[in-house]
């Protein structure tokens, strides 16, 4: 292991001195350890928000390389960017926890059936109506009523009732654009 750190002082060395290869080379041996200790301190983050911390570690390695100095060791001045990141992580997240939805898929899923919604958002925009709209729309359209029976319960002619329930249902689409939008 003292090599290994030995090896990565001496290619951060070279890149500070303008080595691009040695700074590549840093980079590929340093990041598999990062990594590990990104995810171990963070275990809560996700993998994906753990290589998004990786990356931010090696993006402030980057723009701070300038600051290491070759007679200091590498090792804890690495592990001290990689600390912060992972704090700065938890930081941004804040209290929530991000759970994959596919490990509950099963117990979430509602069952099969009528919204349960959807009776008193109908009730809601009928209530717009006017009355004898409103009572056209309900036994046609929720009780099944024909267009006879209804217009007998009405007192209307059938050919009354077809045109009433038209402007109703006209009437309804034209409300529920405006409460959609």
């Amino acid at each position: 292991m003292a090599d290994k750190l030995d090896a990565w002082g001496q290619l951060l060395t070279a890149a500070n001195a303008g080595d691009t290869r040695a700074y590549a080379r840093f980079l590929q041996t340093v990041s598999p350890v990062l990594r590990g200790i990104v995810r171990a301190k963070s275990g809560g983050l996700g993998a994906a928000a753990c290589e998004d911390v990786l990356q931010e570690v090696l993006l402030a390695i980057h723009l701070k390389r300038h600051t290491w100095q070759p007679d200091a060791p590498l090792r804890p001045w690495l592990y001290a960017i990689t600390r912060y990141k992972v704090i700065d992580a938890f930081r941004a997240r804040g209290r929530k926890v991000d759970l994959p939805i596919e490990d509950f898929a099963e117990v979430l899923a509602a069952e099969p059936g009528p919204d349960p919604t959807e009776a008193a958002d109908m009730a809601k925009m009928i209530g717009m109506l006017d009355g004898r709209s409103a009572e056209i729309v309900r036994k046609i359209g929720l009780e099944g009523a024909s267009v006879a029976e209804t217009g007998q319960a009405l007192a209307m002619s059938e050919g009354a009732v077809r045109v009433a329930l038209h402007r109703a249902l006209k009437t309804l689409a034209i409300l529920r654009e405006r409460h959609v939008t």
